[in-house]
């Protein structure tokens, strides 16, 4: 999975493709991911579980990062159609801390990635926006 991590104390972006978050959502079936000023442990958890049920944009299965490393924001974009995978989720979903997480793309793209989040760890809606054919979506994921 594309993650990169905006920091200047880390460089760990895996591909070579713009920021994920500079460019437009262009699918209703696209939804940008952003996590902020969360743990690298916590980001690989939420990513991973997202990973499991979605197909990364840009191709790759799993996120990549140095877990030494310290970050404060983690991009992705996730396919997020019809033919979603239905695999089972890690069983090791445990969130060291809370993770704000900013979901951007279609209505019906969003809460499905939303509902995935849901059955994987306690979610709150922190703030949401609605345009004519997009969302943004703001959500506090806690340990479940």
């Amino acid at each position: 999975m594309n993650s990169t991590a905006h920091h200047p104390d880390t460089a760990h972006n895996t591909s070579s493709s713009p920021d994920p978050a500079d460019r437009p959502t262009s699918s209703p079936e696209l939804v940008q991911v952003v996590l902020d000023a969360c743990s690298v442990a916590d980001a690989d958890t939420v990513l991973r579980v997202l990973g499991t049920r979605f197909a990364e944009e840009s191709g790759d299965d799993m996120p990549r990062h140095d877990s030494t490393a310290r970050s404060d924001t983690w991009t992705g974009a996730f396919l997020v159609g019809r033919d979603a995978r239905d695999a089972t989720l890690p069983s090791d979903l445990s969130l060291n801390g809370s993770v704000t997480v900013e979901l951007q793309g279609g209505p019906v793209a969003v809460d499905r990635l939303r509902q995935t989040l849901t059955s994987a760890f306690g979610v709150q809606v922190s703030g949401s926006a609605s345009g004519d054919q997009e969302i943004d979506l703001r959500l506090r994921l806690t340990h479940a």
